[in-house]
């Protein structure tokens, strides 16, 4: 049976926070005046944490909730919120009975727009209702639809990876060099996971190539430091033509190349 909260006058209970990065690392915080720990996890203690609302509903419409204070806790730091670390990160909210380590989250979601302020960062708060907004309907497209690599593409992403190191930087094109097996022109819509430098941990997508170059879709303007160690996926252009050639993949194309588009739709007969 589960606890009752706030069933008594007096309560040995505090409000816990609880952020999981994309990267990894996991940080807590708790309202209590000492640390705690539970979940595998340390929750710092930072009193001058406020959660001043949250509600939750039935309905389908997202639940909200707003925390401030614990943004601005020394274990956060402002150049990992200003570099995307924080994006889309995993939070959990709940409460903590800090004599018996009892607990129960109470809300759930993800971190959404980051956004710095005078006082310092704030942060969006996305629960997982938000999920319900996704169309999951597929919709016909000349391009294949699935992920490279992902659900419906039948390639083994183990195979369009490879260990790389940086060769250079470029920060006016925000774009790296990489000493690495694939072409820059193979890796275009891929993916960098970085290993080693100021960005271990991330990973960033690669929007194109340039040159010998490739451009990735996140700032990179900190001082890499030229053989950091990287993961490097190639990426697919979701053409029909690429798929055949480049992968012999056609077979598992998913998508409508051939299907006449609305131009079709809008044309009528003519007399001879």
């Amino acid at each position: 049976m589960s606890r009752v909260w706030f069933s008594s006058e007096l309560e040995t209970v505090a409000t816990y926070w609880r952020v999981m990065r994309g990267d990894g690392v996991t940080l807590g915080f708790t309202t209590h005046d000492a640390n705690l720990w539970f979940d595998g996890v340390l929750h710092l203690a930072t009193p001058g944490m406020v959660p001043s609302a949250i509600r939750r509903s039935a309905s389908f419409n997202a639940d909200s909730a707003e925390v401030e204070g614990a943004i601005s806790h020394d274990a956060i730091d402002a150049r990992d919120l200003a570099i995307g670390r924080y994006d889309r990160a995993m939070v959990v909210i709940g409460l903590v009975d800090w004599e018996s380590l009892e607990h129960q989250p109470i809300y759930s979601g993800r971190i959404g727009a980051v956004t710095e302020q005078s006082h310092g960062f704030a942060a969006e708060l996305q629960s997982r209702k938000a999920d319900l907004d996704i169309d999951p309907i597929p919709r016909t497209s000349p391009c294949c639809r699935a992920s490279f690599c992902g659900p419906g593409c039948g390639l083994s992403a183990q195979g369009f990876e490879h260990e790389a190191s940086v060769a250079g930087q470029d920060i006016a094109n925000n774009a790296i060099t990489l000493s690495c097996a694939a072409s820059a022109a193979n890796l275009a819509g891929g993916s960098v996971r970085w290993l080693d430098g100021p960005y271990a941990g991330m990973i960033m997508g690669i929007a194109s190539a340039l040159g010998g170059e490739v451009v990735l879709d996140a700032p990179v303007d900190l001082s890499v430091a030229v053989g950091s160690r990287v993961i490097a996926r190639e990426g697919c252009d979701r053409t029909l033509a690429t798929c055949s050639s480049r992968f012999g993949n056609a077979v598992n194309f998913q998508g409508e190349p051939f299907l006449p588009g609305n131009d079709a739709i809008m044309r009528y007969g003519l007399p001879k």
